[in-house]
């Protein structure tokens, strides 16, 4: 059997929580590229295609996650850290001494792959939060993985204020910043992000710390948008802009609220109690059986053979739940529901019909969100950071609500997740209309709905994918299924988009596009590729609708008060 172990410290694990929420902020660099990509094509004199091949780049690195997530099974969270730091400092840095001119004449293969270098940094930092809390939080795994996504989602729109109100629109100021204070601010907290004692989720007050620090996400997206929009449009002055940015940093610090508060105010109640000078935690086999009502049947099978074990603590069980950790003592092939090798997933028509629907919807939304400032530009809007951060803050919406509403109908009603997939790539195909036709005062609408759906794609997907292929092998497959991001982002935005808009431009005998045209083409391309998704998403959906019922409609999957929801 194997032995889990990890010494109680005194750290709750809402401190590492807190620390995470400003690694995943860092984690959002990736999302500045539209920011500073009209530089790239204005002080090196690159083409469209150009830009948008190093917007391949872009998500190329932000994508590939497979080496950190082995990384994470080896090595302590500091050090998986520290690698992103440095390849946040190396590639940004390489970028900043391009567009500042201090060093000229940079090859175009070095610059793509400096790029591939920073943006990879933000994968190394948010898998190494998100791996920790969500071993720190077993019983709440899907809790954390879309609050942390979440505020990853909101980054944009905190890197579009600083770049507006501090760094005053500079590009070469913004790249310093990446180059420098990001790997300050991860550096600063990699004492903080570390393995605690992991919560039992038996508390009360639990639930509630988790709805605190949603809502306060909420506030602060809601506060930056509204931020974004007053400083843009009213000529505020500088010292109000630092004001809003302090307002900003306050609200960044909410979550580190809960910790205080059970500093100031401990409870009482006591989850387990100390046996040794290991001071490590430990409960009967009746303590323990408490636990089983939140877990899938396959696991409270497991703690049979904990509770045979009489030195198995609670720690032991909690971390063994936070693993994946289920016995495979057999022979046939594993059924939709249980626990896949990489391997063996790759045989299953239902997780390539998960990974196509993935790729359609998130691929075509990687496709406006890399050409973002240059629509923006041809529909004649100036300035672009608002659409930026109203696209940031939309995308933080969908990942949220699409997490809580597919929790929510999954229980209810059985209803397989994939379906909301389906919703949302048919509101893809209208806001790629909005896009196409480019009708006065469409523009904004089309980004809202664009963000709302490409994020609710991945908030339902993650879930998706370990209810079907289990948790044991989780993280190579999430990672595998990313890859259809860089993957899209190439044919569809590199190739097609790029294509497009420079044939257009040179068509009007300039370098830049005006206009409908620059991208009509390519929206029908997005809007007919959406329209497919949809399709095989339903096809999916029809196909697991069984697993689902077994999961839930069984009662496999429960409530800590055993009921349904």
């Amino acid at each position: 059997m194997p032995q889990f172990e990890l010494k109680a410290g005194s750290r709750p694990p809402w401190v590492g929580l807190a620390a995470a929420v400003w690694v995943e902020f860092a984690a959002g660099n990736s999302y500045t590229f539209p920011l500073f990509s009209p530089s790239l094509k204005s002080v090196l004199g690159f083409t469209q295609q150009q830009i948008t091949i190093l917007g391949v780049a872009n998500d190329f690195g932000e994508s590939v996650g497979i080496l950190p997530g082995l990384a994470c099974n080896k090595f302590p969270p500091w050090a998986v850290l520290a690698v992103g730091a440095l390849g946040c400092f190396l590639g940004y840095g390489l970028l900043w001494l391009s567009i500042s001119q201090t060093v000229l004449n940079l090859p175009y293969w070095l610059l793509w792959l400096a790029l591939v270098i920073g943006a990879n940094s933000s994968a190394w930092f948010g898998t190494a939060v998100l791996v920790t809390n969500m071993r720190n939080f077993p019983l709440s795994r899907g809790t954390v993985a879309g609050l942390l996504k979440g505020y990853v989602g909101l980054s944009a729109a905190i890197y579009t204020e600083v770049y507006g109100m501090v760094l005053h629109k500079s590009d070469t100021s913004l790249l310093l910043f990446l180059t420098v204070g990001l790997p300050i601010i991860c550096l600063s907290m990699m004492y903080f992000v570390r393995p605690c004692t992991p919560a039992a989720g038996e508390d009360s007050s639990e639930n509630k710390h988790f709805l605190f620090t949603q809502a306060a996400s909420i506030i602060l997206g809601i506060y930056l948008l509204t931020s974004t929009i007053i400083a843009d449009k009213l000529s505020v002055q500088r010292a109000i802009c630092y004001v809003f940015i302090v307002i900003m940093v306050i609200f960044m610090m909410a979550p580190l609220a809960i910790p205080i508060k059970m500093t100031l105010f401990p409870s009482s109640k006591k989850l387990s109690r100390p046996v040794d000078s290991s001071d490590q935690l430990v409960v009967d086999a009746d303590e323990s059986t408490q636990i089983e009502p939140l877990l899938p049947k396959s696991l409270s099978e497991y703690l049979g053979s904990f509770r045979e074990d009489e030195d198995a603590s609670e720690v032991d069980i909690l971390l063994a739940v936070g693993e994946g950790a289920v016995p495979v003592k057999r022979k046939r092939r594993p059924h939709r529901g249980e626990d896949f090798k990489f391997k063996e997933v790759l045989i299953k028509a239902d997780f390539w019909l998960l990974w196509l629907v993935y790729f359609l919807g998130v691929g075509s939304g990687v496709t406006v969100l890399n050409n973002l400032a240059q629509i923006g530009y041809a529909q004649a809007e100036q300035d672009t950071s608002i659409l930026l951060s109203l696209f940031a803050f939309c995308n933080f919406l969908g990942r949220l609500g699409g997490g809580a509403v597919s929790e929510h109908f999954v229980r209810w009603k059985t209803l397989p997740r994939t379906i909301w997939m389906t919703v949302t790539q048919l509101f893809m195909v209208l806001a790629y209309f909005l896009y196409a036709y480019a009708l006065r005062g469409t523009l904004e609408v089309a980004t809202a709905l664009l963000g709302i759906c490409y994020g609710a794609q991945t908030a339902v997907m993650i879930p998706t994918a370990s209810e079907l292929f289990g948790l044991k092998h989780f993280g190579v497959i999430y990672n595998f299924i990313q890859l259809g991001n860089p993957i899209a982002a190439l044919l569809l935005s590199g190739i097609l988009a790029g294509s497009v808009y420079d044939a257009e431009a040179a068509k009007q005998g300039a370098s830049t596009c005006i206009g409908a045209s620059c991208f009509k083409l390519t929206f029908f391309v997005l809007a007919g590729l959406c329209g497919l998704g949809s399709l095989l998403s339903v096809i999916l959906t029809i196909r697991i609708k069984p697993v689902y019922q077994m999961l839930y409609a069984g009662g496999s999957f429960r409530s800590p008060q055993g009921s349904h929801h």
